[in-house]
């Protein structure tokens, strides 16, 4: 899943670059997908819940997604290129909880925290990879080879699927008869822990995800035709620490608890935008950035676990990833607006600091009000 994912990264803006696209217009493109990625979580978790088989959603959003990547690579046009992002938001908001569904019915709850640290350990190894194999591409074949090659790779993603038999799939606990998607959305947004933690993954990607975007500018004005290059290791390095330690996390989670498994990546988060805020010379920066791998290990692992745990007994397990995801998405949405706004007023470290403070509401906000979920999932 995450080396054909890779390829709707920066690789997009790079390649509409070569055909001619304006700074507006693939500014617009990207924000279509991104638009569509965020408002779809919530109906696409409900349509992975309504579907008895997981593995059919899953394989149907791989295919979806590679119709969206030959689309760009044949047709780097307006309403092509519209169309493979629609294309691919929807698929993306339906693979990612049907591969958490499938990881659930392949385990179990008491050993889904350790499965999805394995799945972030192979999901940072695959993007790592990916991005090395697209890089080449685009820069020994063509713009469009990063596109089919991203096609390309669907094809073993289906074959993994496929090896994935009914028999391995347990079979769904006893759950509560619900009338629909919407009442059991209600359910949800009466759920103090629902809520809590979707405040807390709201305000994670609101400190996150303008740090490496505003370091990046920084260091592009600093260190000229080296700014590729780390950038390139600062995506790198938190991918490899990710891998490391992500089973970790999911282990520490399901024997110590679900709140300080989330404590340790939380706090990362401040601490990073601190230092980023001090440091300068490219080795630091890159050092500082790998601080993301742990920050990116807790929510990754911890995101789908602790809905399992709160939906436990229910059908509302991907209802549930798609409220988060929906949190996620707008937290981000307006991280990078606000990190500008301050940019622009204020100056970086202004900025850096700003980013730094609302990460450490996050974590005051695990601290405070996050009640622990280990125990609601053993009950």
């Amino acid at each position: 899943m995450s080396n054909v994912q890779t390829g709707f990264g920066p690789f997009i803006a790079v390649y509409l670059t070569a055909q001619a696209w304006t700074e507006l217009e693939i500014g617009l493109a990207l924000s279509v997908g991104a638009f569509v990625t965020m408002v779809m979580q919530v109906p696409a978790g409900a349509l992975v819940d309504a579907t008895p088989n997981k593995r059919l959603a899953a394989a149907a959003a791989l295919l979806a997604i590679a119709i969206s990547a030959l689309l760009l690579a044949l047709w780097p046009e307006t309403l092509p290129v519209m169309v493979s992002e629609v294309l691919h938001g929807f698929a993306s908001c339906v693979l990612g909880p049907s591969i958490a569904a499938i990881s659930l019915a392949l385990v179990g709850r008491e050993h889904l925290g350790e499965r999805l640290g394995r799945n972030a350990r192979y999901a940072a190894v695959g993007s790592g990879v990916a991005a090395g194999l697209l890089g080449a591409a685009g820069a020994w074949l063509s713009g469009a080879s990063v596109f089919w090659l991203t096609a390309l790779l669907c094809a073993p993603s289906l074959v993994a699927l496929a090896t994935i038999r009914r028999a391995d799939l347990h079979p769904p606990e006893p759950q509560e008869r619900e009338a629909g998607a919407m009442r059991g959305l209600g359910t949800l947004l009466r759920d103090r822990g629902v809520l809590v933690f979707a405040l807390c993954c709201g305000l994670f990607t609101l400190s996150n995800a303008a740090m490496l975007p505003l370091a990046g500018t920084q260091v592009t004005r600093n260190a000229g035709d080296e700014a590729n290059l780390i950038i390139a290791a600062c995506i790198i390095a938190p991918q490899l620490i990710m891998a490391l330690i992500a089973p970790g996390v999911g282990r520490l989670a399901e024997s110590r608890g679900r709140r300080i498994a989330l404590l340790i990546g939380f706090a990362a988060l401040p601490v990073r935008g601190l230092l980023l805020m001090l440091v300068e010379g490219p080795a630091w920066l890159i050092l500082v950035q790998a601080l993301d791998g742990i920050s990116a290990a807790g929510l990754g692992v911890l995101l789908p676990l602790l809905a399992a745990d709160l939906t436990r007994g229910t059908n509302r397990f991907n209802l549930c990833l798609g409220l988060f995801g929906l949190a996620v998405g707008i937290g981000g949405t307006l991280s990078t607006t606000l990190a500008g706004l301050a940019v622009e007023w204020f100056g970086a470290a202004t900025a850096f600091a700003m980013l730094a403070g609302v990460g450490l509401l996050s974590v005051l906000a695990v601290l405070l009000a996050m009640p622990e979920t280990r125990g609601r999932a053993a009950a």
